[in-house]
Parts: C-alpha cells; structure tokens; sequence
C-alpha cells in the first residue's frame, strides 16, 4: 500500500477510483450524483499544495496500480480551517485505510499550523462516524440539513490528539 500526493497526472487512476464506486459510495461521497466531466477531473486532480492536500492510497492488483481511497482537505477563510473529505473504494472498506489516510490529513494539519479540520456526512453513515470518533472528531447535527453530521476535531486538543494516535502505525509518505 502506498500513500502519497495525488498528482495531476493522476486522473485516470482518479477517474477510474470514482467510476469503480459503488452508487452508495458516490453518493456517500458527494450527497448525490457526480458526473465525472474533463471539468470535474481537473478540479479533483489539480490541486494546490501550498494551501490544499490531497492524498490517493494504492496498491498493486494484477500487477497494475490501483487506487483504493482518497482523501483531501481544502483550506478555508481565514485560514485555520479545512474542510476534509475521504473516500475509500467498496472492496477495501473496513481494512484501515480510512484511518490510514484521516490520520495522515489530521498529521498534515497539524504540521501546517491549522486549529480545525471539519467535514460533513450522511447522517446514516455509521461507518464514517465511527472512524472519526476513534480519532478524535466530534460528531454534531447539521445545523440546516438533517440528514447530515458535522465532525469536527480541534487540532489543538491535546485529548483529541492522544485518542487520534495509534501505537505502532506504519508511518507513510505523503
């Protein structure tokens, strides 16, 4: 398994990792139907990593590389916050690299001076809550949808960050 920078040169290991999901996961994902238009691509893969981080997890099937979950965040005014996002491909949910990539955008954050990392899901999206309870977010209604959960780490808490840490974790490049 590797971890690294999701690079521009990278879409068509993106398009075929959002392709290969599952309507679910789509829509998990997004909150609804994406359509993966030359536009769309360029936004996901062209990234500025001077305000902006995006990760992609592969590994070798088949002797080919195949992307398995990708995370990102998207830095927010004034600065301190980041929205995340993070996506882990059907056939590889529940296997740790949701906690994987979380943690290292967390490590990122961290390291780029940021005080807060947030980001929404469905409501029924156990799964995800679960994750990112066991690193330390919170998670709390949304304030005008329902449906949806904000989670939400402070970056400074000392506590979120002892409960984010796991012993023995294989470091990783990104």
């Amino acid at each position: 398994m590797t971890v690294r920078p999701l690079r521009r040169e990278d879409a068509d290991l993106e398009l075929r990792f959002g392709l290969g999901l599952s309507e679910e996961s789509r829509y998990s994902r997004f909150f609804g139907g994406v359509r993966f238009s030359p536009e769309t691509l360029a936004a996901l893969v062209n990234i500025d990593f001077t305000r902006d981080v995006a990760l992609i997890a592969t590994t070798a099937v088949e002797g080919k590389e195949t992307p398995v979950g990708v995370a990102r965040y998207v830095l927010l005014p004034p600065g301190d916050a980041a929205e995340f996002a993070l996506t882990v491909a059907d056939r590889w949910q529940g296997s740790g690299i949701g906690r994987l990539l979380l943690g290292r955008l967390v490590e990122i954050a961290r390291e780029r001076g940021l005080r807060r990392l947030w980001g929404e899901t469905l409501a029924t999206n156990a799964p995800m809550i679960g994750l990112a309870a066991r690193l330390g977010f919170t998670a709390r209604a949304h304030p005008q949808d329902p449906t949806l959960r904000v989670l939400e780490r402070d970056l400074h808490d000392e506590m979120a960050a002892f409960v984010g840490r796991q012993p023995g974790a294989p470091e990783t490049e990104a």
